[in-house]
């Protein structure tokens, strides 16, 4: 069973069960826009991922069938009204881009579930995360340029290196929407699911990573954030660094008996 946890906000759950924690932005009814209730939570959570030993992976998703609609300008200027989230947007330092995932990600996977608009800031916050999980019927994009403002959760920098060079300037030039089958095409997202069915399906990707071991999965990511941009034989020299202590761990000995012993492994994360 599900355990919410206290970093939680009005805006914004924090759920964990098992090596699972599930982020859920919670203002239907402004399409799940962002708030400072919201980016605290999120900012608490993305910290949490990181730290808990236990935690293996994290999903992003929206409530009432809607992800994110950007920001709210107006509700991001307005002070909390719960007085933990006030002294935690005090106590953090750029919470917003925490929250965002902008100058910081977990060292573990993040499985974004869409449902519904992920345009501007939502958009924004896929492209931080790993794996993207989008329903039939969903709405993507960059608005910025249409609006005469900027994409500062990162998109500028992120989207042309994840995805074609033309693609990502037809999209964030132009600001227009983008269909699930079009962002597919693209390599933008990981599959589309029928509506309603993204956030089931993003907990069994979770699942199926965390069954994996601890170690060699967040091993994969540091490799590819520490590679991203250098020759091959730099990357290598680093992907071996990285490498060969996992090989060295008991998790990996263990992954070997179980498969001798045709079981499934049980690791430890060591």
């Amino acid at each position: 069973m599900a355990e919410l946890l206290p970093i939680s906000t009005a805006h914004c759950t924090v759920e964990r069960d098992g090596h699972v924690v599930t982020v859920t932005m919670r203002r239907p009814e402004a399409r799940n826009a962002l708030s400072t209730e919201m980016l605290v939570g999120m900012a608490d959570a993305w910290a949490y991922i990181d730290a808990t030993d236990e935690v293996r992976v994290g999903i992003l998703t929206g409530a009432d069938g809607q992800f994110c609609a950007g920001a709210d300008l107006k509700a991001m200027g307005e002070p909390p009204a719960d007085e933990r989230v006030r002294r935690r947007a005090a106590e953090l330092t750029d919470f917003h881009w925490k929250g965002l995932l902008r100058d910081t990600r977990p060292g573990k996977p993040l499985i974004s579930a869409i449902e519904g608009h992920a345009v501007a800031g939502g958009t924004e916050l896929l492209l931080g995360t790993d794996i993207r999980v989008v329903a039939e019927g969903a709405t993507l994009g960059l608005y910025e340029a249409r609006r005469g403002l900027f994409p500062m959760g990162g998109s500028a920098v992120r989207l042309p290196r994840q995805i074609p060079y033309t693609w990502a300037m037809d999209i964030l030039l132009t600001g227009r929407s983008v269909t699930p089958e079009e962002a597919l095409r693209m390599g933008l997202i990981t599959r589309v699911v029928p509506a309603g069915e993204a956030l089931r399906v993003a907990r069994e990707v979770a699942d199926q990573i965390a069954a994996c071991g601890p170690l060699s999965v967040q091993a994969i990511l540091r490799t590819h954030r520490r590679t991203e941009g250098l020759d091959e034989d730099a990357a290598l020299k680093i992907s071996d660094e990285i490498g060969w202590p996992v090989f060295a761990s008991e998790d990996a000995k263990e992954g070997t008996r179980a498969f001798r012993e045709k079981r499934p492994p049980d690791f430890k994360g060591r």
